[in-house]
């Protein structure tokens, strides 16, 4: 089959766009308001971008039932623009239930992390919390926020960027000097409503 996206004419019960890029890593983004109010909130669209200095990304776009202005941006974009911080939290086998969790829409200053009944430590460089539960955190300052194209009238769609200033890794998923996948075992987005927890790995040397 082909179909074009701007058409939406793939004659499928749901666009299965999101069903071929796979699998996506979950950021699992916290940061603080101005008011330092913490909040935490799981993005699918999230990745690396750069190694030297590591750089990440997550995208956001406008909230369900949200009109374009200020107040619809997600707040995990608005804090990160308003403090310069923000901290990705790894998702990983025994999180997946917490992570859904803190996807709920709660009113604007509300605690994701008391929702979710988890714990947060403090970080080393930035004043968002981390997720005790997660075994990797990766401390960000914000870079610069970029606006993408949108085809939904009225909608918007962001990229945040993030230069990585501190890492944390729980040593119990290090062995021999190196991160044990199967005992990292990180979860993963899918397409439509599914996952996928990363439990196996093999290595393969490039031919040069």
């Amino acid at each position: 089959m082909f179909y074009e996206p701007d058409k939406r004419n793939h004659g499928l019960p749901r666009d299965p766009f999101k069903a071929l890029v796979v699998p996506r890593p979950i950021g699992w983004i916290s940061t603080v308001d101005i008011a330092g109010r913490p909040n935490l909130a799981p993005y699918s669209f999230y990745n690396a971008v750069a190694s030297d200095p590591p750089v990440v990304l997550f995208g956001t776009g406008l909230g369900p039932g949200r009109k374009p202005g200020d107040d619809a941006i997600k707040d995990s974009q608005r804090n990160a623009e308003a403090t310069g911080e923000f901290v990705v939290n790894m998702v990983t086998d025994g999180l997946l239930d917490a992570m859904n969790r803190t996807s709920a829409h709660l009113p604007h200053g509300s605690s994701e992390f008391e929702a979710a009944g988890l714990e947060t430590v403090p970080s080393q460089l930035v004043r968002a919390p981390r997720v005790k539960a997660s075994p990797v955190h990766l401390e960000c300052r914000y870079l610069q926020t970029v606006e993408m194209p949108c085809t939904t009238p009225g909608g918007r769609n962001f990229v945040v960027f993030g230069r990585v200033v501190g890492i944390h890794i729980d040593e119990r998923v290090l062995k021999d000097g190196f991160v044990d996948i199967s005992l990292l075992r990180p979860l993963a987005r899918l397409g439509y409503m599914e996952y996928c927890l990363v439990d196996k790995s093999f290595s393969l040397d490039r031919p040069d």
